[in-house]
């Protein structure tokens, strides 16, 4: 459209991230899918783009189409695309900023000042570059969808938009000196503030006694499960293996049954340096991309950054770090039995037979999809119970057939080559050690798993990959249209019980969801035949499901990938609406949508705002957009945003 501004190049933080480090050889998910799309796309009133073009709808019109089969249950007016400046919602709703990096969250916190920050100060406001959101309702147990508590992921900075006079882009992040170095540690981890809706909007509780900040400065956090305590953990500072200062680069995440939260730890890797060669896990090392070169300036100012003073550092990070909201006193725990690798998304259900299912992926390309089973079960009735729930069970990872097939592989000592032979000692090294445990056990390589997330039902898993630009043409079969794949696709687990699914059998199928890009241009594109141009996405990354089963899908590259901004697409998964997304709500320049959450009675939705202005040339003094304050004398802010119906009712309908 003409009005809608062309995008600046991104030049995300995480280049890095996706470095192919996984030598594995074993078929993709993709190349699987398409060896089975052609004979299910027919029957799910989808389109598929041959090579030569998409297929001519057999109706004069998308909405004859939509009325003959069914349309989306979503009523929303979809909204027409934009890419400037500002967040965009869907006509009827309001989108309110929250709160915004530097803003109160501790009571007695110093005023936000950007031209005077300090890592004390920092470790008392929100932090940066917020992701993951979970909302906790208050008192713990109720549904209460008026008042509650917020947590949040700060997973990065961006150093040229924190800090004047640095520069611009990624070599930015290497020319802060020790003081900024300690405030971006301050401004990682999570943060935990009380909300509550007065007057039909919402406000944060300043002075209330749940406010948290947790920082990857200075928060103690403990070690649980088979790895505590093993000598790889061991440090100066820490020689029990059983302590570790800070959580970092916390993108996804999940609620247990009991109430806490799941942060998981992704591109851990980027905060070390020195002379990784050297040391006594150097193959490991380069299995996960801990290299000479560290993305920011820590390892010159802080000694456990670098892994020629400190080997074993690395090794405390790549977890599932459990905390308690509800309880600002609380030591948050790293769940070694989860394993340790790029971890996105920590999403749980409660099986049948009262065990606890985690599942997670490991978001780069050509890794792995994981779930943990726990070995005790889940105790409704008392919350304190499911303590150390997490620190026993066994850890799977998935391999996928190209007919159908989930098979469910555990990682346990001692069976099949996971052996002291191949160097896994104990069952710690192999969770240690999880990438190259699972390369041995023959894993199916994915397209970058990020968010997987069991539907309300649980009869449904649901597998967000988000592209793989690395995959060559001669990893594909000659039916694959999906070489280089820029957009993505989303599948679907389907675990055996029907009605009472069994989350913990190591058997399951799969089925393809929908395949992003836009058909007619991108070849493999699947979607309900009658989504609009507006309706197709790009780049799937997080989703949600309300208390119907709707997906909502939060995207994170669309502007490099589709020209488009990134934003929140909302789509039946079942019924005539089936894979028809509609286009809620589009996010500033520069920016991604992360992490939407709905309160229990579907009225109330929070996203996250991260990275805005994250664009070539911008620079603290001239950012591409001063999203939200839109002040000169204000740098751009993330944020989170809270989105409500004029009118109170349900969201999307």
């Amino acid at each position: 459209m003409s009005d809608i501004q062309r995008p600046v190049q991104r030049t995300p933080y995480d280049a890095g991230e996706d470095i192919g480090v996984n030598p594995s050889t074993e078929p993709t998910l993709v190349q699987l899918a398409e060896r089975r799309l052609s004979r299910r796309q027919a029957l799910r009133g989808m389109t598929a783009t041959a090579i030569t073009g998409a297929l001519t709808p057999a109706f004069p019109s998308l909405e004859a189409f939509a009325q003959e089969f069914g349309p989306s249950t979503f009523t929303f007016k979809e909204m027409r695309q934009t890419y400037d400046g500002t967040h965009h919602v869907a006509e009827g709703y309001d989108a309110q900023v929250l709160i915004r990096w530097g803003d109160t969250v501790v009571p007695d916190a110093p005023a936000f000042d950007p031209r005077r920050l300090s890592a004390g100060a920092q470790s008392m406001q929100f932090g940066y570059n917020c992701d993951y959101i979970s909302y906790h309702p208050l008192p713990v147990g109720s549904r209460n969808s008026d008042n509650g508590l917020l947590f949040v992921n700060h997973e990065y900075t961006n150093t040229n938009l924190i800090f004047p006079g640095i520069g611009e882009g990624r070599a930015a992040r290497t020319k802060a000196n020790k003081a900024q170095s300690e405030i971006e540690l301050a401004a990682h981890g999570a943060s935990v503030v009380e909300v509550r809706k007065a007057e039909g909007r919402w406000e944060v509780v300043a002075d209330s006694k749940y406010n948290r900040r947790i920082t990857g400065l200075a928060t103690e956090m403990a070690v649980g499960g088979p790895a505590a305590g093993h000598d790889r953990l061991k440090t100066k500072a820490d020689p029990t293996g059983r302590k570790v200062i800070g959580t970092l680069n916390n993108c996804g995440g999940g609620v247990t049954p009991w109430g806490t939260v799941l942060t998981a730890e992704e591109n851990f890797n980027g905060y070390f340096g020195g002379d990784a060669e050297k040391t006594p896990d150097a193959a490991l090392y380069k299995r996960y991309g801990v290299t000479k070169e560290s993305w920011y300036s820590w390892v010159q100012h802080i000694e456990r950054f670098d892994v020629g003073k400190e080997p074993n550092e690395p090794n405390r990070f790549g977890w599932i770090v459990e905390i308690d909201p509800y309880d600002p006193a609380s030591t948050p725990v790293k769940r070694t039995a989860l394993g340790r690798f790029k971890h996105e998304a920590a999403t749980c259900v409660v099986n049948p037979d009262g065990r606890v299912v985690v599942y997670s992926g490991d978001d780069e390309r050509f890794e792995y999809v994981y779930k943990f089973v726990s070995k005790g079960t889940f105790n409704a009735a008392d919350r304190v119970a499911n303590r150390t729930l997490l620190d026993d069970g066994t850890l799977y990872v998935g391999r996928f057939g190209d007919d159908g097939s989930v098979r469910w592989v555990p990682l346990v000592h001692g069976e099949g080559p996971l052996t002291a032979a191949n160097g896994f000692a104990s069952q710690a090294d192999i969770l240690i050690d999880t990438r190259c445990a699972a390369d041995l056990l023959k894993a199916t390589p994915m397209d970058r798993p990020e968010d997987i997330e069991p539907s309300p039902d649980g009869r449904r898993v649901y597998v967000v990959l988000t592209n793989n630009t690395s995959r060559r043409a001669d990893q594909v079969d000659k039916i694959n249209p999906r070489a280089n794949n820029r957009h993505g696709h989303i599948v679907e687990i389907i675990p055996p019980g029907g009605a009472k699914p069994d989350h913990a059998a190591t058997e399951a199928k799969w089925e393809m969801f929908l395949m992003c890009g836009k058909p007619g241009v991108d070849q493999g594109a699947l979607y309900h035949r009658a989504t609009s141009d507006v309706g197709r996405f790009t780049t799937p990354d997080n989703i949600a499901f309300d208390s119907r089963g709707r997906m909502w899908v939060a995207t994170d590259g669309a502007p490099g990938a589709a020209g488009i901004a990134d934003g929140l697409w909302a789509t039946d998964t079942r019924g005539p609406g089936r894979a028809l997304p509609r286009l809620f709500f589009q996010a500033p320049r520069g920016a991604e949508v992360c992490a939407p959450i709905l309160t229990p009675d579907d009225r109330t939705m929070f996203v996250t705002i991260q990275h805005p202005a994250e664009e070539d040339g911008s620079t603290y003094e001239t950012p591409s957009t001063r999203w939200p304050d839109f002040s000169s004398d204000m740098p751009v802010r993330p944020s989170v945003v809270v989105i409500t119906r004029k009118d109170g009712g349900i969201i999307g309908s």
